[in-house]
């Protein structure tokens, strides 16, 4: 199944969301964490700029939270009620996922902020002739 030119795409790679051909980050591994939020200007296939404007991806903060908060309660789930672990244990379960995947959730919100904003538009065609 492709999914690319799907909002989803864009979200999980970390790839421009208009055309979907780079990823906006310099450093795709987010676990480089003096580069976790370094991103280029632009995009070299379509042009689109990233930062759209100054404080721009202040408002990831808030999609950020709603996945730490998904994760959070998925981990509980997961180790209370399936597990059967006490509740001490399970609430430093639930600090230690997200201690580990604050990268990758600081990214997950940056990406879907920006799909917010930026439709997906493909490549522009090449006229022959």
């Amino acid at each position: 199944m492709d999914i690319k030119g799907n909002k989803l795409f864009s979200i999980l790679t970390g790839s421009c969301p208009r055309c979907q051909q780079e990823s906006m980050y310099t450093h795709k591994n987010p676990y480089v964490l003096n580069k976790v939020f370094s991103m280029h200007e632009k995009c070299s296939h379509c042009g689109q700029k990233y930062k759209i404007e100054p404080s721009f991806f202040f408002g990831a903060m808030y999609t950020s939270y709603g996945i730490g908060v998904a994760l959070g309660v998925a981990t509980f789930i997961i180790v209370k009620l399936f597990l059967g672990v006490a509740l001490l244990p399970t609430f430093a379960s639930i600090a230690v996922v997200l201690l580990l995947l604050y990268p990758v959730i600081a990214r997950l919100g940056r990406n879907v902020w920006i799909s917010f904003f930026i439709p997906y538009q493909g490549l522009p065609e090449v006229k022959n002739g």
